[in-house]
């Protein structure tokens, strides 16, 4: 077998085609649906990944408001923010959270679980969370992604 002639191809800029997709995040958990497209927007679904390019598609979430939580985390999960100042720390219950901004969850989770470096910031922009069924992205055609 001649091996010479395997070539390992890298994506460019040029040759990336970005594909649309929809997901609904009712009834989902919270988890499970955030690994799902965490790998999409990574593009680490494609053949043709490459680690050191955005080679991801864009994925829109729908109805944030509704994703749960297994067991009881929606009541002792919390999330920590802190100002920087003396007595600045402030912590929030996810349940809380979800009530008061339904779109921070599904992003923080995301976020988490992509590369901490800029390519994992400019793919974290492949990602788009509305909190109702509405959406803004109609003209692009995504595709219905099940999770």
């Amino acid at each position: 077998m001649d091996t010479l002639t395997y070539k390992t191809i890298s994506v460019g800029k040029k040759s990336i085609e970005k594909r649309w997709f929809i997901a609904d995040a009712e009834g989902k958990t919270l988890g499970r649906l955030s690994s799902e497209i965490a790998m999409i927007i990574r593009g680490k679904n494609k053949p043709s990944f490459t680690p050191n390019a955005d080679c991801g598609d864009q994925v829109i979430v729908i109805n944030a408001e509704k994703v749960v939580m297994t067991s009881n985390k929606m009541a002792t999960k919390e999330y920590q923010f802190y100002s920087g100042h003396p007595g600045g720390q402030r912590i929030v219950k996810a349940a809380d959270m979800l009530a008061r901004k339904p779109t921070f969850l599904i992003e923080k989770a995301v976020r988490g679980m992509l590369p901490k470096t800029k390519l994992g910031r400019k793919v974290f922009s492949n990602l788009h969370v509305y909190a109702g069924a509405e959406h803004p992205h109609q003209a692009q055609q995504p595709q219905k992604l099940d999770i």
